[in-house]
């Protein structure tokens, strides 16, 4: 919805603030609310390199994240990191995490003191699509989400 003559739109993503003035989440000026609106861009070089996204409520921006660091740090193409096992933050140490990964891995954050709940696949971690632009050719590559409906379009 758009306030007519002010190309203001309005939404209820707000309505995660807080009332309360010591909350870190307060309506105050200059402040945005945690909402689960976050489609990116990135660039590189000065050139556009991606669009993507995460869907998933709390753990679309902990998605957003690992999808972007299994491209950036890991060197996956746009597929890879959005099939790659996801985990999920809680509280605590509390830490949903998808199967697929090895025992020792399990074993070693287990060490570490994480309360690990391993779920089945693609069970409530997000889903989303990326579409990456080579560098070298300007091809698109794209990737979409095993774990919802969706498809990654570009052109």
């Amino acid at each position: 919805v758009v306030a007519p003559g002010t190309g203001i739109c309005l939404q209820n993503r707000g309505a995660l603030f807080s009332l309360n003035p010591g909350h870190a989440n307060a309506l105050a000026p200059h402040k945005r609310p945690y909402h689960t609106i976050i489609p990116a861009m990135a660039t590189k070089n000065g050139k556009l390199f991606m669009s993507f996204g995460v869907m998933g409520g709390f753990m679309q921006p902990q998605g957003h994240v690992q999808t972007a660091i299994n491209i950036l740090d890991f060197d996956m193409d746009p597929q890879q990191a959005l099939n790659a096992p996801r985990y999920c933050y809680h509280e605590g140490y509390k830490t949903g995490i998808e199967s697929g990964l090895s025992d020792k891995t399990y074993a070693d954050l287990r060490s570490r003191g994480h309360d690990l709940a391993v779920t089945g696949d693609f069970i409530g971690f997000g889903g989303g699509q990326i579409i990456m632009v080579d560098q070298q050719s300007g091809a698109l590559l794209g990737g979409s989400d095993p774990r919802k409906d969706g498809c990654a379009v570009g052109y």
